[in-house]
C-alpha cells in the first residue's frame, strides 16, 4: 500500500505540475461555466423557477455539477494523446502501478477541477449568491466526488478509442443530453412531467438537486441524503469501470 501511494503521489505531481504551467488551459477550463455565470445569471433574476431560495441558489449548484460533468468528460482527451505519441507506453514500463496512473491522474483533476468550482462559488457570491458556509463545503465535496468519478471513466473510456476526435464525438453525444436532462441550468421543477420523468433515471439531477438544497441550509433533508447516496454510488461504479478500462486498454 505505501508504494502504492508512492506511485500516485509521483504521478500526481508531474501532472500538477504540467497542469500549472499550462495557464492557457486552466482558463479556458474555467470560461464556459463563468459565461453562464455572467450572461445567463441575469436572466433568471426576479423569475419563478419553482424553487427555493434566489434564482443565483438555483443556478450556482448547477453549475458546479456542469463544471465537474463538462471538466471531469473530456480529460480522456490528454491520455489519446499520450497513447498516440508513446508517452503513456513509456510510463506503463517503468515498475509504477496500473492503478498509480489512472489515480494519480484523476486526483489532479480533481483538485483543479475543486478549485475552479470554488473560484465559481466566489464569483457566484459577488453576483448575489447566498449561502452557508457549511452548505458550500458540502456542496464541493459532492462536485469533487462527481468529477473524480467522470475522471476515472473517462481516462477509461479513452484507453479504447483510437483518436480525439472519436472520443469527442463520443462524449459530447453523451454529455450534452445528460447536462440538459439533468436541470443544471433550470431546476426540472418547470419540465413538462415527462421530460421531469425521464430525469428521475440520471444521476446527476440528484448531485445537483442535493447541492442546491445544502446551499439553503437543509442539510437533514431527504434531497440531499438522497444525493449524497447516489452521488458515491456512481462514483464506486464510475470507479470500478474506469480502472477495468484502463487496465485492459
Amino acid at each position: 500500500m505505501r508504494l502504492f501511494l508512492a506511485d500516485t503521489g509521483v504521478v500526481f505531481g508531474r501532472y500538477t505540475r504540467a497542469t500549472l504551467r499550462s495557464k492557457t488551459n486552466l482558463l479556458f477550463g474555467m470560461l464556459q461555466p463563468l459565461l453562464f455565470l455572467a450572461l445567463f445569471g441575469p436572466l433568471l433574476t426576479g423569475l419563478s423557477l419553482g424553487v427555493d431560495g434566489s434564482s443565483w441558489q438555483a443556478l450556482v449548484p448547477g453549475l458546479l455539477v456542469q463544471l465537474a460533468l463538462l471538466g471531469g468528460s473530456y480529460v480522456g482527451l490528454g491520455i489519446i494523446i499520450e497513447k498516440s505519441s508513446g508517452v503513456l507506453d513509456r510510463m506503463r514500463a517503468t515498475p509504477v502501478r496500473p492503478a498509480a496512473l489512472l489515480l494519480g491522474r484523476t486526483l489532479r483533476d480533481v483538485v483543479q477541477l475543486t478549485a475552479q468550482s470554488a473560484l465559481l462559488v466566489l464569483l457566484g457570491l459577488a453576483f448575489g449568491l447566498r449561502a452557508p458556509v457549511a452548505g458550500v463545503a458540502l456542496g464541493l465535496a459532492l462536485v469533487a466526488v462527481l468529477a473524480g468519478a467522470l475522471s476515472a471513466l473517462s481516462y477509461g473510456l479513452a484507453m479504447h478509442v483510437r483518436t480525439p476526435a472519436e472520443f469527442a464525438a463520443i462524449t459530447n453525444t453523451a454529455v450534452m443530453p445528460l447536462m440538459l436532462v439533468s436541470g443544471l441550468l433550470l431546476p426540472m421543477s418547470l419540465a413538462p412531467a415527462w421530460l421531469d420523468g425521464v430525469s428521475h433515471a440520471v444521476p446527476f439531477r440528484y448531485t445537483a438537486d442535493a447541492v442546491r438544497q445544502a446551499y439553503l441550509g437543509n442539510y437533514g433533508s431527504g434531497t440531499v441524503a438522497a444525493g449524497a447516496a447516489v452521488t458515491l454510488g456512481f462514483a464506486a461504479l464510475a470507479f470500478a469501470a474506469g480502472t477495468r478500462l484502463f487496465r485492459r486498454g
